[in-house]
This record gives structure tokens, sequence and C-alpha cells, in this order.
């Protein structure tokens, strides 16, 4: 392939920072090869610099389209999900390109890749190939479940990460909206393996996807830099659904933070809230996502400050799965406090308040920035404060 001669993967490397656009303009060195096909390739190969590392580092790798490129796991998320299988077979069913797959064959001893983008799956073949990682893998280029229909064998584990881009609707998230269609195919997966780990939109709500999926027994709500990327059902119809794990996790560099309950007792704890205390928690966005309020309460024994507030207080400090503030003043919110506080800059937050964060910016002139943190809220007894607090 041209664009595996050493003068243009040189040429690649050697632009990568430079605007694309002008790149463009100037037109190929390489008369075999359009100047398009190599802006993608830098394109791509930026974008792999913070989302695939390894990939960045090994020579010779091939990149698919941006938009291919977007849709695919980051390698902290993949390394996450491999750590959720085991066995000696995995099938993925939307192997794209493949960094799942790449992971998954670190803990499983034979891994098929299928991709219905026959492209797709032959630039997968080819990068394993250069990372060293084909020894237990096998690329199919076609339909995963036509496969699955097809073939004789059963997996410990079956892996699918259903496309949320429709033809006719665009974007989606609903599972009978994204392709394949998982609850239409759910029966095949069910009797063709032990156990199956799907991945969704983070936009899909929790208790509609238990009832849908029917056979969930854990949901993993995975965020990077506190930003919910995925959500991880693992589904097995021989275990128990009546206690259906919750686990959240926020992959943040070293400070790696998760936190988990059980779905059906969330509703059932009773939990006593209180007026802000010496220090304030705000859960992070793999734990709003779970719902997990009152069990966070309980676990960590820290009150909440109010029922739709999810701001957490105590007279101790703990280690808390999110932000953690020192309370230095609560002012009951009405405009004569706030002036008096002479605030020109400060980190603005609202939980459970009338007004929005650029709302309250504009009315009091407070601008972004600095070391002080407000928190607009609502405390049980429904009276409106800030608390102003310094982060720790």
């Amino acid at each position: 392939m041209e664009l595996l001669k050493p003068e243009v993967q040189a040429f690649i490397k050697e632009n990568e920072n430079e605007d694309i656009s002008t790149l463009v303009l100037k037109g190929s060195p390489f008369p075999e090869i359009s100047i398009q096909l190599i802006a993608q390739q830098i394109s791509a190969r930026k974008k792999a610099k913070t989302k695939l590392k390894t990939w960045y580092k090994t020579d010779q790798i091939l990149y698919p389209k941006l938009l291919n490129l977007e849709q695919t796991s980051s390698e902290k998320t993949a390394a996450y999900k491999s750590e959720l299988v085991s066995g000696k077979t995995l099938i993925d069913l939307t192997g794209g390109f493949g960094i799942d797959s790449f992971y998954f064959s670190k803990k499983v001893e034979h891994v098929i890749h299928c991709e219905l983008n026959t492209e797709l799956s032959e630039l997968a073949k080819h990068n394993f190939h250069k990372l060293s990682a084909t020894k237990n893998c096998t690329f199919y280029a076609g339909n995963g479940i036509e496969y699955l229909q097809k073939t004789d064998t059963d997996f410990d584990w079956i892996y699918i990460d259903p496309s949320r881009r429709s033809s006719v609707k665009g974007k989606v998230f609903r599972l009978e909206d994204c392709e394949p269609d998982l609850l239409k195919n759910l029966p095949l997966l069910l009797k063709k393996a032990k156990q199956i780990l799907v991945k969704t939109s983070p936009l899909l709500d929790l208790s509609l996807g238990i009832q849908q999926l029917n056979v969930v027994k854990e949901i993993h709500l995975v965020a990077v830099k506190n930003e919910v990327k995925e959500i991880l059902w693992i589904l097995d119809e021989n275990i128990s659904t009546e206690e259906i794990k919750l686990k959240t996790i926020n992959l943040d560099g070293k400070n790696t933070a998760d936190f988990e309950g059980i779905f059906q007792e969330e509703k059932k704890l009773a939990i006593e809230y209180c007026n802000p205390l010496t220090y304030l928690f705000e859960p992070n966005s793999a734990i709003m996502k779970s719902g997990l309020f009152n069990s966070i309460s309980e676990k960590l024994e820290v009150f909440k400050l109010a029922k739709n507030s999810h701001l957490y207080t105590s007279e101790e400090k703990i280690k808390f799965p999110g932000r953690s503030f020192k309370i230095l003043e609560t002012v009951d919110f009405n405009k004569k406090n706030i002036k008096s506080l002479q605030l020109s800059k400060a980190n603005i937050t609202t939980r459970n308040f009338p007004l929005s964060v650029e709302k309250i910016r504009k009315k009091f002139g407070i601008k972004d920035g600095g070391n002080t943190y407000l928190f607009f809220t609502t405390l049980a007894n429904d009276k409106k404060v800030l608390l102003v607090c310094e982060k720790i």
C-alpha cells in the first residue's frame, strides 16, 4: 500500500502539527496518493495522540475516517472493559477499528473481530499485525449477527456496541433504534453465549434499559475526566436479577474513583438531610448518571442537603468520589447578601436552583475563574442559599 511507504509515513509524522487546510492547498508531494488521503491520516493520527496512545506510538498504523475514529472506544475505556471479561472465547460483533477487541485479546484466549465495513475490518487486521496482536485474533469482514447465526461455536462472552447512527433518524440512543437491533437479536445472543457485554450511549435511561434487556446482572457507568463516556451492561439469564449492581468509575489519570450500589436498594434507603456543615461534596458525573444518591449518603456517612440538590455535607473530611470543598460561608440568597461579598471572579455551580449559572453571572457581575467556588442551591427546608467554598 502506497501509504505505508517510508517517505509517506515520514511526511505524515513531519506534518502532524500543520494546518490541514493549508496543507491540502499545497497538494500532494506524492503523485500516486491524493493529499486528501494524506490529510485524513494526519488528522486521525493527531486525534489518536491522546485517545489511542499505543496506536500513535506504533509505526505504520493506518487510520480510518475521523467519524469512525470518534465512534471508537478510547484506550482507557477499552482497558476497563477488558477487566470485565475472561475465559476461552469472545466474539466482538461490532468490532470497528478494533480497540476493544485488542484489549479483550489480552484477557481471553481467542477473540473474533466482526466488522461489516470491509475497509475498517482490513485496517483493524493490519494494525493488529503491527501491534503484534494477531496470534489469538480472527477477523471476519461481514455481519456479526449473521456470523453468529451460522457458527456452531458457543462463546464465553459476546460483546456488542450497536451503532448509534441511523440512516433514517440520524444520531440515536434508544436500543430499538440502534444497529444491529439488540432487543430483536437478544434471544440469539443469549443462546450463543454464557454472558453478554453491551455498550450503550450515556443518554440511555437505566430503568428503561433494565426493563427492556430483562436479564441485567451489572451496569457499569464509565466516565473519563468526569464525562460519562459509556454505559456497560452485563447480561446473564442464569443469575437472579433481583439485585442489579451499579458500579460507577471515573478514570482520571492516577486519581481513579469508583463507587457502587444496588439498583433495587436505592429507593428503599431512608436518609437524613442536614444544613451545610464544614465540608461540601459534589458527586462525579458517573454517580450523577447512576442515581445512587441515597447510597452515597448511607455508605459514606455524609448528609444530603436536600432531596433534589445532590450535594452532601459532613463535619469530617473524607475521600469522596467527586469534588470536595471546605465551606467558608453560608449565605441566604438575596441581592444584598450577594453584593456584600464583593466577588468579581468565582467558579459557579448551581444545584436545584431556579437561576442558571449564566443568569447569576450577569445579575451579579461575577466573571469565571479564581480560587473561590460558589454553590447556589436549595436546602431541605426550601431555603435558597449560596455556599462560598474553597477546593480541597
